[in-house]
């Protein structure tokens, strides 16, 4: 893969696009298995991997897709979603969904955004990286 990116620049601004979302596999089972608690579980036995496994491919899909319809009605890049808050405002919708309150998931997280602090705040350090990037990439088309 690497033999081929030195042939042009943008060859190899494809490898390093395949690197982050290689990166991105990863965190998708870090946060995952924080989020349902399960580094802190220790099995040995194959079938209880695998069932971890298995709840990581549900549920990651489906908590992605919630904070992609989040971002879309927030009108932001899903970069800038909280999945962790995301995740943890599920207890408050169920709660408000037990008074009757709501039924509709998105509409209350957009409605209460700020709330539940959803959106990642743009601080000095991501904007740097962000101008570190442009300027690179920038720089070789």
């Amino acid at each position: 893969m690497f033999q081929q990116a030195n042939s042009s620049n943008t060859k190899l601004k494809k490898v390093c696009e395949l690197y982050c979302r290689r990166w991105r596999i990863k965190d998708a089972f870090l946060i995952t298995k924080r989020l349902l608690g399960l580094p802190y579980l220790w099995v040995g036995d194959t079938n209880r991997v695998q069932i971890q496994i298995f709840a990581i491919w549900i549920f990651y899909p489906v908590l992605n897709n919630l904070c992609g319809q989040v971002a879309l009605a927030l009108n932001q890049p899903i970069e800038r979603i909280w999945v962790e808050m995301v995740f943890r405002s599920l207890y408050h919708f169920a709660r408000a969904g037990k008074r009757g309150e709501t039924t509709d998931i998105i509409s209350y997280l957009v409605s209460k955004y700020k709330l539940f602090e959803l959106v990642k705040v743009d601080c000095k350090r991501h904007r740097e990286t962000n101008d570190r990037t442009l300027l690179i990439w920038a720089s070789t088309s």
